[in-house]
């Protein structure tokens, strides 16, 4: 079965590929328009079934279109999935969350998992090895963190991101670098070790747009996986069709 896979981020949407559990292709749109979504369908389907998920407003043609189309879904926490979900209020847990926990299980079975999905904002969620998702953070990303010391203060210039950075800066520019590059590996870095002391034997998981950042910079032993997220999508759509 071929199946449409959409993931609508804060900054970024991904169409996908699968046949069964088999990623085949990804393409990247900054502004997902329903001509867009036609285009793909056309170039790569058709589809038999097909699953949304977005954390911002998107067009409704879109799920319009799908509809006529395809068997489709949209994520919400209401669908049939394949971990229980333990959050107090789950109506307001991002879908991307859902998606990335779903797909952390998938790929660790019985085991205990931290997601961290590092894009506009960082957030952490821990699902254990009997598939319960319990909850985890959110703090803001590395680009917010940018933005925001210039946002917020009357003279703090908005510095152009760099991948690397001084401990200790010797200009207004290099400062704010040290703080918010270093800030926020010392951050995860830190999450991760409270983690570790709270769950024996975990494992540990990094997906979103800066995955890359934090994979090649943290020294605790952790997993990337980019397309955790469309993974997650696509056991659900499977959980769901069948």
């Amino acid at each position: 079965m071929t199946k449409l896979i959409i993931d609508i981020g804060n900054t970024f949407s991904k169409l996908a590929v699968y046949e069964s559990k088999n990623l085949k292709t990804v393409e990247v749109s900054e502004n997902l328009s329903l001509n867009d979504v036609i285009s793909f369908f056309q170039r790569k389907g058709p589809f038999r079934a097909a699953i949304l998920s977005s954390v911002t407003d998107y067009s409704p043609d879109i799920a319009a279109f799908l509809k006529q189309k395809t068997s489709f879904f949209e994520l919400s926490h209401k669908l049939v999935l394949p971990v229980s979900i333990h959050y107090k209020t789950p109506q307001t847990l991002g879908k991307d969350r859902i998606a990335a926990v779903v797909g952390a299980a998938a790929r660790f079975p019985a085991q205990e998992v931290l997601v961290i999905d590092a894009g506009t904002a960082i957030t952490y969620d821990m699902v254990t090895a009997q598939k319960a998702h319990l909850g985890g953070g959110i703090s803001p990303g590395i680009d917010m963190r940018f933005k925001a010391l210039h946002t917020f203060t009357g003279n703090l210039p908005l510095v152009p991101r760099q991948d690397l950075a001084e401990l200790l800066g010797d200009s207004t520019t290099d400062s704010i670098l040290s703080g918010v590059l270093n800030g926020v590996l010392a951050e995860v870095s830190g999450i991760i070790d409270a983690y570790r002391k709270k769950f024996d034997g975990i494992q540990v998981v990094i997906t979103g747009g800066d995955h890359k950042y934090f994979d090649n910079k943290l020294k605790n032993n952790i997993f990337a996986l980019p397309n955790l997220v469309l993974d997650g999508l696509n056991e659900i759509l499977d959980l769901n069709v069948e």
